[in-house]
């Protein structure tokens, strides 16, 4: 935004910021908080601390920094009443968990390594944030994040450096937080906001979740609807595979049931079916456009019904057959393979538009990393404490929450 856009919604904005950062009682911190959100908001190449109060006319950077890096508010009543405010606003049709990378040159922020991060294709040296948004076709926003560790940051990983504890002291890092798999942050954080009152209507993922069955399982024990996308690896079974047990000799404990054929691969259980299974799906406008009208999404699919396997779920139901699941694979017209696959355990009945439609919906958040890193500064921070990182993540989501709302209905009051 330009300086006389920020002004036209100042009063907008101080209001939404007293609601958002009503938490923040102590004097000043609330005024602090707004004006962060206008550095971030308006326009400039760089959106960290420095450039942005040069922006701001009466802002000095160090009053910025200082409560950014070292004020103690708590970030989880501002996440709390953002995800709140945002439900009402969105009616999200799923949340959706995904990571991303900050690209790093040293070895003092918490959390880098060098590590994999779809932001640069590649390893390299950066730190990897996880978060929640939710999401539908038309608006997103991420209302809670956690900070990746490495096991390399964990003094009780095999994988810890000798100078673990000097950098996390240097980084401010809490004693009782050490690597736990991305997965499992999700989870965690889905757990906080289901905790905040928030509904979880269905969550979407990609593969680096959806590929391990201790979270698909993690979200079936909580309720959870889902449709997370799985690599070509992961084994089911057929929809029709039945345990059995062999003729019981009269002597010792009866045999059990099980599996005797081997669990197959999502890639080959589709391939055995071959693209004649393949149908035609549209699921919604694209952002192109042709005779003034936007061009529909549509691409070929293969539906079936099975039952996810592996070591995890096979010890979670041990002795009782594995739960039915939707397998689809998305078939293009002009690829002579799949090219994605997804598992959802959804019930049977669901329309396949749907299961489409909610497959696909998990690029909302690729559009929310985009809006944040490009517009609002989220790669941006440059200070090097735990603590500052959480907040700043958290004030570049109440700005993108705030910009959310502008696109929505800029005259909508707040909900009680």
């Amino acid at each position: 935004m330009d300086v006389r856009e920020v002004e036209r919604l100042g009063d907008v904005l101080v209001e939404f910021t007293g609601d958002v950062f009503g938490s923040l009682t102590r004097a000043g911190w609330c005024d602090r908080a707004g004006q962060y959100l206008q550095g971030l908001m308006l326009d400039g190449r760089r959106k960290s601390v420095q450039p942005m109060a040069g922006r701001l006319e009466g802002v000095h950077d160090q009053a910025l920094n200082h409560f950014v890096t070292n004020s103690p508010w708590a970030v989880e009543p501002v996440r709390r009443r953002l995800a709140r405010r945002m439900d009402a606003a969105i009616g999200p049709a799923a949340w959706a968990l995904d990571d991303t990378g900050w690209l790093k040159c040293g070895s003092a922020s918490p959390g880098v390594a060098r590590q994999y991060t779809g932001t640069a294709g590649k390893v390299t040296n950066c730190q990897i944030g996880v978060s929640l948004n939710l999401v539908t076709d038309v608006a997103s926003c991420p209302v809670d994040w956690r900070l990746f560790l490495p096991g390399s940051w964990d003094p009780a990983s095999p994988e810890a450096t000798d100078d673990v504890e000097r950098r996390r002291a240097r980084a401010q890092i809490p004693d009782d937080v050490g690597h736990r798999e991305k997965w499992r942050l999700g989870l965690d954080m889905i757990d906080e906001v289901t905790g905040w009152g928030v509904t979880a209507p269905l969550i979407v993922a990609d593969a680096g979740y959806g590929d391990s069955g201790e979270f698909r399982l993690g979200l079936t024990e909580r309720g959870l609807s889902y449709v997370v996308q799985v690599a070509t690896t992961i084994s089911v079974y057929p929809q029709t595979a039945a345990r059995t047990a062999p003729p019981y000799r009269g002597v010792g404990q009866r045999p059990k049931q099980r599996y005797r054929e081997p669990a197959v691969s999502v890639r080959d259980l589709i391939a055995s079916v071959g693209v004649d299974a393949a149908r035609t799906i549209t699921w919604r406008g694209g952002s192109r456009t042709r005779a003034g009208r936007p061009v529909k999404m549509r691409s070929r699919f293969v539906f079936l019904r099975v039952r996810p396997a592996g070591r995890v779920l096979l010890a979670a139901h041990r002795d009782h057959d594995l739960p039915e699941a939707w397998l689809i694979a998305e078939w293009p017209a002009d690829r002579s393979a799949p090219t994605k696959y997804w598992l959802s355990n959804l019930p049977a009945t669901t329309a396949k538009r749907t299961l489409i439609r909610w497959a696909k919906l998990r690029w909302r958040i690729e559009h929310d990393y985009r809006e944040l890193k490009t517009g609002l500064g989220l790669d941006h921070y440059e200070g090097r404490t735990w603590q500052g990182w959480h907040h700043h993540v958290t004030l570049v989501s109440a700005a993108h929450a705030f910009c959310t709302l502008q696109r929505l209905d800029p005259k909508a009051p707040a909900p009680a």
